[in-house]
């Protein structure tokens, strides 16, 4: 049998490079606070003023990673320091070094629809990179390192850490301290939590009953910082806390009580700008009015907290690593896709629920996924059909054989052989893959996906991967824990 050529040799298409964007995030991207710029309304050239000579800047380094994240997306890295060089000695002595208490990478959907906060746990053991002085020292990095170990180099240390480990490359940074973060809460008149247990944790200062109540912003830094009252005492079990900690900070941000009150909106928006560090990109009162505005347009049951899926680390049963199911979210936030977190019901744009690949379609097959599926690489690029060939096998395709095309082509095609069930084998490959190919009738056996020159830069990943089992939750959420 005579292998169907695909199309005739051209070039494929050049992607533009789309420029890179500084400016529109932050404030909400952090503990889900970026009302902020509605002080604007209130404040006064005075206010304002004011306002914009709180804050501290620091620099932001070149990025480690090329920069693919989709036009009018953004991402920004949060980043609690646990520094006590602080104006009081309450949380400890200083010693003139930090680290990240807490790292929490959030992504800015484009059209303002969701927020997707992945919280990286600061136990993550990685080869740190290196990284220049940038007014903290410059920092070694160093192989098998704990993750929090980067800020002691500064911000920028930070970023490129959590760069290095997820391949998301990250547009802004927004450090807070413990006295900020008290600061912001107690703004706000405290936050509500409930508990089903009581809490006690002598390290953390923690202290308190089973039930609801509203918590003022030591009690509140505390709930979030405790190991020893949660789980395990590892840093795995306080994520959770801090997860609802998170969601009632917006939601008491975002409520009546605080928008219409000019002066306590000031209050609170006055705390969070005096105890900040951001990069340059983000420290005008204009660029974080612009990134407020955008965050406010996000529905609250569109902020998503996820833990990094993660597993015990082989050389250090006490610290943790990175599994796949993390790159798969990485790669979803990367693409600006919805985090494939099992238990969350995800939608297309046509509002259809699921990736239009499972039973029932309507030709008689009960799996779209069962035709053989033969790959054919024809963009001239090694290693995209055995790209293809595992995402395909991971989503419980069976794949036949990969080769090699007798002519390259541009577009991405697939050929049928006519049956309902090959016909409805390459519509699930069209909806998982979100390749749109021709799907075109030969005198073949079963399917055959040519891979064209198109994927060179798009590549063979699905559109909406196999759900990952993590800890997440929505901003709606019960803050009962």
């Amino acid at each position: 049998m005579t292998t169907p050529d695909p199309a005739p040799t051209d070039t494929a298409p050049k992607r533009r490079r789309e420029p890179s964007r500084r400016r529109i995030l932050v404030r909400r991207a952090l503990l889900g606070v970026g009302v902020l710029v509605l002080v604007l309304g209130v404040g006064a050239a005075a206010a304002i003023w004011k306002l914009q000579g709180n804050i501290d800047k620091a620099p932001l380094t070149e990025s480690v990673v090329k920069d693919k994240t989709p036009k009018g997306a953004m991402n920004i890295l949060f980043i609690g320091s646990d520094s006590r060089d602080l104006g009081t000695d309450e949380y400890g002595k200083g010693t003139g070094s930090q680290r990240s208490d807490a790292l929490m990478l959030v992504h800015f959907s484009k059209g303002n629809t969701r927020i997707d906060a992945v919280q990286i746990p600061r136990d993550t053991l990685l080869d740190l990179p290196a990284c220049e002085d940038t007014g903290s020292g410059a920092f070694a990095g160093g192989t098998d390192q704990m993750i929090n170990a980067a800020l002691d180099g500064g911000p920028a240390c930070s970023v490129k850490a959590v760069e290095t480990l997820s391949d998301v490359r990250i547009d802004h940074f927004v450090q807070l301290d413990f006295d900020g973060f008290a600061s912001m809460v107690n703004a706000l008149g405290g936050v509500n939590v409930c508990l089903d247990e009581a809490l006690v944790d002598k390290d953390a200062k923690l202290d308190l009953p089973a039930g609801e109540q509203k918590i003022k912003g030591k009690d509140a830094l505390a709930l979030a910082r405790t190991r020893h009252a949660v789980g395990d005492g590892s840093d795995i079990g306080r994520l959770g806390h801090q997860q609802v900690v998170m969601s009632s900070i917006i939601n008491q941000a975002r409520s009546t009580s605080v928008l219409t009150r000019p002066d306590k909106l000031f209050k609170f928006v006055n705390a969070l700008t005096s105890s900040i560090t951001v990069d340059e990109g983000i420290s005008s009162i204009p660029d974080l009015t612009g990134l407020a505005k955008r965050a406010r347009e996000v529905p609250d049951s569109g902020i998503t907290f996820v833990t990094m899926p993660n597993g015990a680390a082989p050389q250090d049963v006490n610290r943790v690593v990175k599994t796949d199911d993390a790159d798969t979210i990485f790669k979803a936030i990367k693409k600006d896709q919805e985090m494939p977190v099992e238990g969350e019901e995800s939608t297309d744009a046509d509002g259809d629920s699921g990736s239009g690949s499972g039973s029932g379609d309507g030709t008689g097959t009960s799996d779209p996924r069962s035709t053989p599926v033969r790959v054919l690489n024809a963009a001239q690029t090694s290693g995209l059909g055995t790209s293809a060939q595992t995402a395909m096998t991971g989503l419980g395709y069976t794949v036949s054989g990969v080769a090699t095309a007798q002519r390259p082509a541009t577009a991405t095609r697939i050929f049928v052989d006519g049956t309902p069930q090959a016909q409805a084998t390459a519509e699930a490959i069209n909806a998982d893959f979100g390749f749109g190919a021709e799907i075109v009738r030969q005198d073949i056996t079963g399917v055959w996906l040519i891979i064209g020159a198109d994927r060179i830069e798009a590549g063979t990943d699905p559109v909406k991967p196999k759900p990952v089992k993590a800890t997440s939750r929505k901003a709606t959420d019960s803050l009962c824990v």
